[in-house]
């Protein structure tokens, strides 16, 4: 008896979406994910295939709007499909978001490689309707030829034929390398008495070890970062620093050092001297000699504080030794734990005191209640039960004056095993619009990961949780409130360099005094925060600044830019030597690259732009300390020059725009405390 033929299993994830245009992610299976990039890839060939047919006409409609059209297709489900990848609960479901992020990030990266559609653009842009164009028309096919000339069309067919071939290498190395870290587990498991410092609801909240007795810390964030901070044990933080410092070293190791060679061997197939020249050419900074140049104004007096700062910090260490003893030398693995032994005895400030204001349905709130009262917006919360987990939540963005929908947004906080296991702000489906209407309301997601709710029920964050929902929720504005008519001028198309500043400047209200004394309610009692708590708090912004720049940025930085020089560097002299800039050696036998995962998801040879968009970021922000913090006309300002403009400009056209000035950077240099002559990135 043969077989009967079965009809293949499709999921909820495979249906239409809802009447909304959201996704029933919470029926993905890996088939599914599967299916999503085949049918993009048709898709997206299908568009490429018109354009390029033989016979088309030279319109925009036939040679430009096709690509765009086909790059819409595939960032969606790059959210849809992709994205699962990082927060799926399943391993099998992130496996196949893996295998598909791979296929959709090749398929993008090879798309400018191809001659038949640059030769397509190129015919439309120099007849007399291309050279006509105005507007966002004329931007998208100015940048989107940018994008195929730099793929090395003038090349000869076998040296483009290795460049693209490297190029696609790339993808698979990045791709493995992210997941390897975001499946990285380790820890270590603690007695009681060992988790001396921390409070009992941190303990609480711990898994237990694998000996009876014991709590396991492991490296997410919630875990990590409180035991640096406050952990009394020296030697169990340099314990645990160590495994932060060498996550996926075995497995990552060698697929960093490919990395590198691959970019250098391309950049000098393309014509450029090293990989930072190549990505500079078209972000804001245009060269690395720029970007050094800045870090040369920056990091001296960075490091001239954090001298003091660290002086400070071995002057406890030592009294912790006890009088006669010989006190140990100040190392890596001190500095967070002396900086939060610095805020309660200089400024009153307990992290776990001040955690207690911050729960997070009432940092949500009252984050929305700032965005709406300054941006003309309304945030409401909606059922997420097609979401990917139950820790999920959705919400929809309205403009306030006309009462449209704006927008949805996820919001994944909560950590869990094979999670990514830092905080991103993800675009699921880019806006597009025609006037306005729109041709699909954008969809985007924060993830993050703060410390899950207690026994009570109640999730409480640090104040820098706070600050870091505030920096991602700047992600989500600039893509929520976007108004491009084109997929290429989202977000998608922002210069790396000043893709954060909107998320600096976001930051500023976590530091308020009167935003904080608004919104930071106990979470038992509901009373406000003490004003001498609130006050303690916004005066240590700058304490141990130096310090603290110096690892947040400025190690960082300097080994992404080394890491992309002309010529090859050892990875283990780069790690020291970037370890030196913090003025600290560098923990022995650690090797923090492996971990580094900016280094590949559009941050390499530019993971300086955190610092540099903080310096635009706090200009941005001069004009609300001058205008009003909260002052609406300010807020709706900054909402249609920069937000609702994203890639359709120039950024400094933008911040021109805003501020009616050159941009500066003496906001940002009075605020740390520093004033070069002559400094700045703007």
């Amino acid at each position: 008896m043969s077989e009967v033929p079965t009809e293949p299993q499709f999921s909820p994830f495979d249906r239409p979406p809802t009447p909304d245009g959201l996704t029933d992610f919470a029926g993905v299976t890996p088939e599914a994910l599967e299916r999503v990039a085949d049918a993009a890839i048709t898709a997206a060939e299908a568009e490429l295939a018109a354009l390029s047919a033989e016979g088309a006409p030279l319109t925009f409609e036939a040679r430009v709007q096709p690509l765009d059209d086909a790059l819409a297709t595939i960032y969606e489900a790059s959210g849809r499909a992709a994205f699962m990848a990082r927060v799926h609960p399943e391993a099998a479901v992130r496996d196949a978001g893996q295998a598909a992020e791979e296929r959709l990030e090749k398929w993008q990266a090879d798309l400018p490689y191809r001659g038949m559609i640059y030769r397509a653009l190129d015919a439309y842009a120099t007849s007399p309707a291309g050279q006509a164009l105005d507007g966002q028309p004329r931007r998208l096919l100015d940048l989107v030829l940018r994008d195929f000339r730099r793929a090395g069309h003038q090349l000869p067919p076998e040296t483009q034929a290795e460049v693209r071939a490297l190029q696609a290498r790339l993808v698979e190395i990045a791709t493995a390398f992210q997941r390897n870290v975001d499946e990285w587990q380790d820890g270590v498991d603690l007695t009681r008495d060992e988790l001396d410092g921390l409070p009992d609801a941190y303990v609480e909240a711990l898994r237990p070890g694998e000996t009876s007795g014991t709590y396991r810390v492991t490296l997410d964030y919630p875990e990590y970062f409180p035991f640096m901070e406050q952990g009394r044990r020296r030697d169990l933080r340099r314990r645990l620093e160590f495994k932060f410092e060498t996550r996926a070293l075995e497995s990552n190791r060698a697929l960093l050092d490919e990395a590198l060679s691959i970019r250098r061997r391309m950049a000098h197939l393309l014509g450029y001297s090293s990989w930072a020249d190549y990505r500079m050419e078209v972000r804001m900074a245009g060269s690395p000699g720029r970007v050094w140049s800045f870090m040369g104004e920056v990091v001296p007096g960075l490091q001239a504080l954090a001298r003091d700062e660290h002086a400070r910090m071995q002057e406890l260490l030592a009294a912790d030794e006890g009088e006669g003893a010989v006190p140990p030398e100040l190392r890596t693995w001190d500095t967070r734990y002396y900086h939060q032994r610095r805020l309660e005895a200089e400024h009153g400030v307990d992290a776990v005191a001040v955690s207690e204001y911050f729960p997070v349905d009432g940092v949500l709130r009252c984050l929305f209640e700032l965005c709406e009262g300054v941006f003309g917006l309304r945030i409401t919360e909606q059922p997420a039960s097609h979401a990917w987990h139950p820790d999920v939540r959705l919400f929809e963005l309205r403009d306030a004056a006309s009462g449209a929908r704006l927008a949805w947004f996820y919001a994944d906080l909560f950590p869990r095993p094979g999670k990514y296991g830092h905080a991103m702000a993800v675009p699921m489906r880019v806006g597009r619009w025609r006037g306005d209407a729109p041709l699909e309301l954008p969809i985007s997601a924060i993830v993050a990961n703060v410390a899950k709710p207690g026994a009570d029920g109640v999730a409480l964050m640090r104040h820098s949780d706070v600050t870091m929902l505030f920096h991602e929720f700047g992600h989500i504005l600039h893509e929520s409130l976007g108004r491009p008519a084109f997929a290429r001028l989202s977000l998608y198309g922002v210069e790396d360099d000043f893709v954060e500043a909107p998320s600096q400047i976001m930051e500023h209200w976590t530091w308020d005094a009167d935003t904080l004394r608004r919104f930071a309610h106990h979470y038992r009692s509901g009373e406000p925060i003490p004003t001498e708590l609130v006050d303690g708090l916004v005066a240590a912004r700058n304490l141990d600044i130096g310090a603290r720049m110096l690892y947040s940025f400025g190690r960082f930085t300097v080994a992404d830019l080394r890491f992309h020089e002309a010529e090859p560097i050892d990875p283990e002299a780069v790690a020291t030597e970037a370890e030196a800039v913090r003025l600290l050696p560098r923990h022995e036998g650690s090797f923090w690259p492996s971990g580094f995962d900016h280094i590949f998801g559009g941050y390499d040879a530019g993971y300086y732009g955190y610092l540099w968009s903080q310096v635009y970021g706090d200009d941005l922000w001069s004009r609300f300390a001058a205008e009003g913090v909260t002052d609406p006309v300010v807020g709706m300002a900054y909402r249609r020059a920069v937000l609702e403009a994203v890639a359709t400009q120039d950024a400094v056209d933008e911040m021109r725009a805003f501020l009616g000035r050159e941009p500066s950077s003496d906001a940002f240099f009075a605020r740390i405390g520093l004033t070069p002559a002559g400094a700045g990135a703007g």
